[in-house]
């Protein structure tokens, strides 16, 4: 099986499932019905042995609770990395006003992580089904986000992940930013399926970030600032307030529209 293969079994998924849209049962208003969450995916094949995953687990990164591939999978190969941009639809509701996450983006980031959560398991089964175990360490029982007891950093960290593969680089809002920008939802598989690794085109954490601060006046918090980047704690308390008020939906995102990066690398 080749890179292209896993792509093209990943579209067709894509294109063809009705998990990639809103339906009446769980649209907020009607209005919502059929909304499309996510545009066709973008993938980076990465290494497993890559250097990158000792540094993060230096303290000064993520830290030592930082689980590198062959700790999740020892027979690993290759870590695939995959990003899926929101529709328009969505990028454009949620910078109409930045008070409040608009309900497209609070259904892009609850419907489509269920949709995410899907459409990663596809590719596994198909790994799978061409005979290389594959497995998600974000849906495993050992994964731990550090959501709960407010830690913010996670033993599996899909952003960093992407940065190793050479899916893009952090921003100063500390998202990734990919050549479809930054506006929608990281994911990663680890598989014994041996494939060459990509070119990792940069070498700078924010090589793509043109630090010019469109994000800072767009955070209902004010968390971001050009000297210290974003303060996770502010930016998770705020998103505590959505959850209670939108439960079970919650979301931002208001860093990342209106922005150079929303949709591509900024020149």
């Amino acid at each position: 099986m080749t890179k292209n293969e896993i792509i093209l079994c990943a579209e067709k998924f894509m294109e063809e499932s009705s998990s990639n849209y809103i339906s009446e049962d769980v649209a907020i208003t009607p209005e919502y019905t059929g909304m499309k969450l996510y545009d066709p995916p973008i993938f980076a094949f990465g290494s497993p042995d890559d250097a990158l995953y000792t540094e993060y687990k230096s303290p000064d990164v993520i830290g030592h609770h930082f689980l590198a591939p062959p700790e999740w999978l020892p027979t690993v190969k290759t870590v695939i990395s995959f990003f899926l941009p929101y529709t328009e639809r969505i990028k454009s509701a949620n910078g109409r006003a930045y008070h409040w996450p608009a309900n497209e983006w609070l259904h892009g980031r609850f419907e489509g992580q269920i949709f995410l959560k899907e459409f990663a398991i596809h590719i596994q089964n198909v790994l799978s089904d061409a005979g290389h175990l594959s497995m998600i360490p974000a849906f495993d029982p050992r994964f731990d986000s550090g959501g709960a007891n407010k830690k913010l950093t996670s033993n599996w960290s899909e952003r960093h992940i992407a940065f190793a593969c050479g899916l893009g680089t952090f921003g100063l809002s500390k998202g990734i930013i990919t050549e479809k920008g930054t506006c929608g939802r990281l994911g990663s598989i680890l598989t014994e399926l041996p494939l060459p690794a990509d070119n990792r085109p940069y070498q700078d954490t924010y090589a793509y970030c043109a630090t010019c601060g469109a994000c800072i006046p767009h955070c209902p918090v004010q968390a971001i600032s050009l000297a210290d980047g974003k303060a996770h704690l502010p930016c998770s308390d705020f998103l505590d307030k959505v959850r209670e008020k939108s439960s079970p939906r919650y979301g931002c995102g208001k860093c990342q529209v209106n922005v150079p990066c929303e949709s591509g690398i900024p020149v």
